[in-house]
């Protein structure tokens, strides 16, 4: 993640640390390839799947931490009864020595790719939704009509944008985005809704639009944009109820999980 990557990085102004990285797999394996993990003189970041390929990488990091002249290189760890571990694949492991000079380096080759995420409402499901979507891959536009809802100490990849009418917005999101609609109001909602339709008409390059609520919020709103015009092909691109069938809690946390796990089902 992220806030992980800039972690390392400053912690590399103190002292070098062992970046681990999984080249490549073979077969059935805990991380997939780009997966990584650094060793530092206090300190473990990341992971390249636990369990002991994990233990095993990260003594022989501490090997090369502490003593440079050993020679770094790729390793190939068989998943099997000699390893201790039953997957069945092959891990291929790099290991190397980074310091504060490679910073610049690293954070291009390590950051991920984030997907882009609008959220649209300051409520308690809107900042339980951050909450989850920071520990993944995502970079959040969160948008609201009202002032001073958002969260204090955002990290960078958060974006709060105060907007009114708020669904002006719609227009500005970045092309691919993610959208999640659950404003204060169901007026502000019914018409974040119809903005989404409507660049999705001219530019189609909002792959999923959500909107939080009840199956007979969704039947009302179902009849008002069709009194706008939009077609039922159109009213089909919107997912109301959101969040993973099955989940059914209603607490702002565990909303947040099953919306979490269902955008991310949309690969």
């Amino acid at each position: 993640m992220p806030d992980l990557l800039e972690h390392l990085l400053s912690r590399l102004t103190h002292g070098p640390a062992v970046l681990v990285t999984v080249a490549r797999t073979e077969g059935s394996a805990p991380r997939e390839a780009g997966s990584w993990l650094a060793v530092c003189s206090d300190a473990v970041l990341g992971s390249i799947g636990g369990g002991q390929l994990e233990w095993q990488a990260i003594a022989r990091a501490r090997q090369l931490l502490a003593d440079p002249a050993l020679p770094t290189c790729e390793e190939r760890h068989a998943l099997g009864p000699s390893l201790g571990q039953c997957c069945g694949g092959v891990v291929h492991l790099q290991f190397e020595r980074i310091e504060a000079r490679d910073a610049a380096g690293l954070r291009e080759r390590l950051a991920p790719a984030l997907r882009p995420l609008a959220l649209f409402g300051g409520g308690h499901v809107g900042h339980a939704i951050v909450r989850v979507m920071l520990t993944l891959p995502y970079r959040i536009t969160w948008i609201d009509s009202r002032d001073s809802v958002w969260a204090s100490g955002l990290p960078e990849r958060v974006q709060c944008e105060h907007s009114e009418p708020v669904h002006r917005a719609v227009d500005h999101l970045p092309a691919g985005s993610q959208v999640l609609i659950m404003s204060f109001s169901h007026a502000e909602d019914l018409d974040i809704v119809a903005q989404c339709l409507r660049r999705q008409h001219e530019r189609g390059d909002l792959p999923f639009i959500g909107l939080i609520g009840s199956q007979t919020k969704w039947a009302v709103f179902r009849k008002r944009l069709q009194a706008r015009g939009f077609t039922p092909a159109q009213l089909s691109q919107v997912i109301s109820p959101i969040g993973l069938p099955g989940i059914t809690g209603k607490q702002p946390e565990v909303i947040a999980v099953a919306v979490a796990a269902q955008l991310l089902m949309q690969g």
